[in-house]
Order: structure tokens, then C-alpha cells, then sequence
């Protein structure tokens, strides 16, 4: 009898005028059988919104942090996400992928995630770049230092 590890989870953090665009990956990262957690898909009426979003970034595998001009533009809760994020980054070992940058949009990458590589959504293979380093790290579990794969596929 074989046990079935539960699917590892990616967590979306963004600005809240960004909604559409990240509605958008949603779509695309769920309908490639991915689990996503969205605060608006995951959050029920009456629960201490604050708690569970610091607790889903906490259980997530991957955080895929949505940049735009209005995030970086904001204050707000998104910040305090990122601070809960980059605390958790400090404690995932050197050469593993737990958080993504994506550009939705031209914009400048926030000076704290500028150690990571980032994707732009908006370019002709944005979407099937993040797809395969998730993939890599979530559904295959090979290293992030896999040999790169045909994007043209």
C-alpha cells in the first residue's frame, strides 16, 4: 500500500488592483493541477484573515510574489505578506526555489527580491517559464539546477 504525500502548495501575494492579471495565473497555474492558495478562493467569512494568510505562507512550498507598479506603489498588508515571506526564505537551504518574482506588468523588481530571478508574465513565454520551474520543484521535485528544458514545446 502506498502513501500519497500531500500536493505541495503555491501561495500568491499581490496587489489587490491587480486582481484580473492575477485571477489570470490562477487559472492557468490550477488548470495545470497545480494547488494554489488565493486569499479570495481560500479565505471563509468570519476567519481571522491576517492568521491564515501567515499560516498558508507558512505551509506553502512556493511563493510567487505578483509585481506591478501598484505594488510597489501600496502599503498595506501585501508588505507585511513579503516580511513573512523573506522570514521563511531565510530558512530554506541555498539553491532551492521558494520565492518567484513575476512582473505583471513593467515595473521595478523591489530591492529585497532582487536576489531572485524573476519572470515576466507579460512576455510570449513568461507563463510557460514559471509553469516549468514549478513544476521542477513541485510535481518532479528535481533540483532547481535541472538542465533547461525545451521551452518550445
Amino acid at each position: 500500500m502506498t502513501s500519497s504525500k500531500p500536493q505541495k502548495q503555491v501561495f500568491l501575494t499581490y496587489a489587490h488592483s491587480d486582481k484580473k492579471a492575477v485571477h489570470k495565473l490562477y487559472d492557468y497555474l490550477t488548470e495545470n493541477h497545480l494547488r494554489v492558495w488565493l486569499d479570495e478562493k481560500e479565505l471563509l467569512p468570519g476567519q481571522n484573515w491576517q492568521y491564515e494568510i501567515r499560516q498558508a505562507i507558512l505551509r506553502s512550498d512556493i511563493v510567487i510574489v505578483c509585481l506591478s507598479r501598484q505594488f510597489n506603489k501600496q502599503g498595506g498588508f501585501r508588505h507585511d505578506e513579503l516580511k513573512i515571506v523573506l522570514e521563511k526564505a531565510g530558512s530554506i537551504p541555498e539553491g532551492e526555489i521558494f520565492i518567484i518574482p513575476v512582473r505583471l506588468e513593467e515595473c521595478r523588481v523591489l530591492q529585497p527580491l532582487s536576489r531572485w530571478q524573476y519572470v515576466d508574465l507579460f512576455e510570449k513565454n513568461g507563463y510557460k517559464r514559471l509553469l516549468l520551474a514549478l513544476r521542477n520543484v513541485l510535481v518532479t521535485n528535481l533540483p532547481a539546477t535541472h538542465p533547461r528544458l525545451d521551452l518550445t514545446k
